[in-house]
């Protein structure tokens, strides 16, 4: 066996159930923690990207409200809350995992987790810059949690006193403050909402070490916590183009569809995304970072981190390159779906540097390059290495568009595209149209003749004109 230089702290309820499963099989404790991190990455491994629970509902395909969503292609994710303030570090001690769940993986009590609500006053929040940044990086929605896991609300709440208005000394509703600036800037808003896990209510679903799951009521937290702070959230921000349900485990498809009734009920127009369980949402959710390998049919959305955490973590500087994620939007885009790329801001109410610089980095690719990203479908060829694509359809009076995203541009520039179907017209760089690229047939596809060199390094638009 490879040594490795971590060392594995296991809770007391995993550690013992560990112990046991080490005894079943007469192995050392560090051979059976080896066999079960094996076995979860192959397990994970093998899990689709979107997986059946978290689908789109039947019928929303042809729904209609959905049509901003499918344009728009790209938004925003902002994780923020109080976990900002220990930032990945309790009691001197660095956490492992992602910084929004250290009051779950260091198994913090209630009682001392609240206290963070006392020093909790986000001073530098400004939500004009916040939705400035979305804007300048081409993000066209903006999606923020108003309570995470933990329980903490960042809105004021008449359902329960756990929030920034009731515990914390800023005095401020900062969702208040974004829907008013998202409704300035032209950016659709939406809430982020633990609607299963709440680690700080009674029967709320995850706390262990505080509560005796036998003894919980997950009904009358929905009905006494969650539907009322729900119907807060769609009341007093004026339109909510979404409400981003989570981790929705044990919740029945009754209970999933409860939620779906006051959402209905309270604005007709908002989305539900796939995560409130059951094959319930108006458009799948893929698991976080998780990107299908192919085009899917459904409309989707993948959620992803900047870095590796999504609530600001101060130890994180495993920042993705602008490159690899402008990358990744297109990818997602290319295969039908939309993209919500996260920022942590910190305690102070900052976006980090590393995200803001790479965010614009996005926006100015998509500056030059946004034609062939808004407004478009998956793409006729699929499973390219060098490149991917995008679609506009065209009808009687015009001609459609396949927008070819070079990311290996070859060497002499020629490129080698394979039949799709279409009877293409014309080619030439999105950059540089008035440029015709000369185009010659092959017994397999066309080839195109454009520059020797790559025209933008992150990834080159060829647009083809075809026959709708």
């Amino acid at each position: 066996m490879t040594e490795t230089p971590y060392n594995v702290e296991l809770s007391e309820p995993i550690r013992q159930r560990v112990e046991k499963f080490a005894a079943s099989l007469h192995a050392t404790m560090p051979d059976a923690i080896d066999y079960l991190l094996r076995w979860a990455l192959e397990q994970r491994e093998m899990m689709p990207a979107i997986v059946e629970a978290r689908g789109q509902r039947d019928g929303a395909r042809a729904d209609t409200r959905l049509d901003w969503w499918r344009e728009v292609k790209f938004g925003m994710f902002i994780h923020w809350g109080l976990y900002a303030i220990p930032a990945g570090v309790w009691k001197g001690k660095e956490i492992p995992g992602i910084g929004e769940w250290i009051m779950y993986r260091a198994r913090i009590p209630v009682a001392e987790y609240e206290q963070l609500a006392e020093q909790f006053n986000p001073v530098k929040f400004d939500a004009a810059e916040w939705v400035s940044l979305a804007k300048r990086a081409g993000q066209k929605y903006l999606v923020i949690t108003s309570k995470h896991h933990d329980g903490f609300c960042i809105f004021d709440s008449a359902a329960s006193d756990y929030d920034i208005i009731d515990r914390t000394s800023f005095g401020r509703d900062p969702l208040k403050e974004l829907a008013e600036e998202c409704a300035k800037q032209g950016i659709k808003l939406g809430f982020y909402y633990s609607q299963t896990q709440d680690w700080h209510h009674p029967d709320g679903d995850g706390n262990d070490w505080d509560y005796d799951p036998a003894r919980k009521n997950f009904q009358k937290y929905l009905d006494e916590l969650v539907k009322p702070q729900v119907r807060e959230l769609l009341t007093n921000y004026g339109p909510v183009a979404l409400i981003w349900f989570d981790t929705p485990k044990g919740i029945t498809k009754e209970q999933s569809q409860q939620l779906l009734d006051l959402v209905k009920e309270v604005q007709p127009d908002c989305l539900v995304c796939g995560r409130i369980g059951n094959q319930l949402g108006d458009y799948a959710s893929a698991g976080d970072n998780r990107i299908p390998g192919e085009a899917v049919a459904a409309d989707w959305e993948t959620p992803a981190t900047i870095n590796d955490t999504w609530g600001f973590k101060t130890n994180d500087h495993n920042w993705k390159s602008t490159e690899d994620m402008t990358r990744k939007l297109i990818d997602i885009v290319s295969k039908g779906g939309n993209y919500l790329l996260n920022v942590g801001p910190t305690a102070e109410g900052v976006i980090p540097e590393p995200s803001v610089e790479r965010l614009l980095g996005m926006g100015a690719w998509l500056d030059a390059n946004g034609e062939a990203i808004y407004g478009t479908t998956a793409g006729p060829l699929q499973g390219l290495p060098w490149c991917r694509t995008t679609a506009k359809p065209g009808d009687q009076a015009s001609l459609g568009v396949v927008y070819l995203h070079v990311f290996d541009w070859p060497a002499g520039g020629e490129l080698h595209v394979p039949a799709f179907g279409k009877t293409v017209s014309s080619a030439r760089l999105l950059q540089d149209p008035d440029y015709t690229l000369a185009i010659k047939p092959t017994d397999d596809g066309i080839l195109i003749a454009g520059p020797a060199e790559a025209p933008d390094p992150i990834a080159t638009v060829v647009t083809l004109s075809v026959a709708p």
